[in-house]
């Protein structure tokens, strides 16, 4: 019955909630409220909260890298963010996330790897973690949205004798670009970003895009069990450079 109300409110050009096919909901973003780690965020739009966190650690690098630093980014789906999260390891969609966000930061070159390096045997490892804190829909663009505030947080931690030594800096981390994640959908006819979860539920496809400053895509992501025209791709990479432009100026 929920999802049928939804459609025909689609059909009609309205939302569940009211806004605009191409508006957000509230987005608020705050910076470095974790003291422990090299840098954090707390990203919610609308009821979805998602936390990030930034941890460097020093390791060795990876052999077909040797002159570069290492990111890894994990996510994780706490059982009080939704009752549809189990505990234990991270299932399917947190994986895919992680794995979405991952790929974004890393083709996008946003951080300069090669400026992690200590010595020939070790660099430093850039953890980011995505912790879901309410899920309300549009978990990707408020993970990706996380993670680059964290990082734009974050500091490199001073090292002494191959060991980290905590609460002590040398710089910010070293990043060049601030890439964002826009999820454009398609209901039927209609295009809208920022589902809602009630309207996750009755997604015909969603393209998910990282975007640079430059206008450069630097992942795009295809979802939901409908196929999209070329003409339909278009149009979502043409709405996700638009609004990518109005979520990276609450991180700069």
């Amino acid at each position: 019955m929920q999802e049928k109300y939804v459609l025909e409110l689609l059909e009609n050009g309205k939302r569940i909630d009211g806004r605009r096919f191409d508006e957000y909901r509230e987005i608020k973003v705050e910076k470095g409220m974790v003291q422990k780690a090299e840098g954090s965020a707390l990203v919610s739009i609308g009821k979805t909260k998602v936390a990030a966190g930034v941890k460097l650690e020093v390791g060795e690098p990876f052999p077909d890298a040797p002159n570069e630093g290492i990111l890894i980014v994990n996510a994780e789906f706490s059982p009080i963010a939704s009752p549809d999260f189990e505990a234990g390891p991270p299932g399917e969609d947190a994986v895919e996330l992680a794995r979405i966000v991952d790929r974004t930061l890393r083709e996008s070159k946003c951080i300069q790897l090669e400026k992690l390096v200590i010595s020939p045997q070790n660099v430093f490892i850039v953890f980011v973690d995505l912790h879901i804190i309410n899920h309300y829909g549009n978990l990707i663009d408020a993970s990706g949205l996380a993670a680059i505030a964290a990082l734009k947080n974050a500091r490199i931690p001073k090292v002494e004798e191959g060991k980290i030594v905590r609460g002590e800096f040398t710089g910010s981390l070293p990043l060049v670009f601030t890439p964002v994640i826009v999820s454009v959908c398609k209901i039927g006819n209609n295009f809208l970003i920022d589902p809602e979860l009630q309207e996750e539920n009755v997604l015909d496809s969603r393209l998910v895009v990282g975007v640079r400053e430059d206008d450069k895509i630097c992942a795009m992501q295809k979802q939901g069990s409908k196929p999209l025209k070329f003409s339909d791709v278009e149009k979502m990479l043409e709405i996700a450079i638009a609004k990518s432009k109005e979520l990276r100026k609450l991180v700069e």
